[in-house]
């Protein structure tokens, strides 16, 4: 037997006489706004009660439509690459990241054994530090 997916599962039949268990009312109940025809509400709807998201306070200030959001790579995973300058494009081409969305931040956590020349958008103070102590060069690259 086939698992039951959305694709391959029969559609419930409603209104075919009460033997079916889905009979008379057709699973809408008795009375009502969803027992009528044609009846949807929104998600969230309440029934005309105050709904939830207008009952919860709303405080602070929300900036997420200008955030920048940073691909973020730690040292640890750079210093195993064996790659001598690292840009957002070669650790896309070797599947570390998927995509630089607002650009690549490089995080501190981890040790670097040999100078390398890397080039983000963004450093962390560690990181840079542990870079420039390894003899590398960290280059800032413009952010979008």
């Amino acid at each position: 037997m086939r698992a039951k997916t959305p694709y391959n599962k029969k559609r419930k039949r409603v209104g075919c006489g009460i033997g079916s268990g889905h009979g008379k009312r057709s699973c809408r109940g008795q009375k009502g706004q969803g027992s009528r025809s044609g009846s949807s509400t929104r998600s969230g709807f309440e029934g005309g009660q105050n709904p939830l998201y207008r009952r919860l306070p709303k405080r602070g200030f929300n900036n997420a439509a200008f955030q920048k959001t940073y691909r973020v790579v730690n040292l640890e995973l750079i210093s195993s690459l064996g790659e001598s300058e690292v840009t957002p494009e070669t650790l896309m081409n070797r599947g570390v990241i998927k995509s630089i969305k607002d650009g690549l931040k490089i995080l501190g956590n981890g040790e670097l054994k040999k100078p390398l020349v890397i080039k983000a958008h963004a450093f962390s103070e560690s990181a840079k530090e542990k870079i420039q102590k390894a003899g590398g060069q960290a280059v800032l690259l413009n952010t979008r």
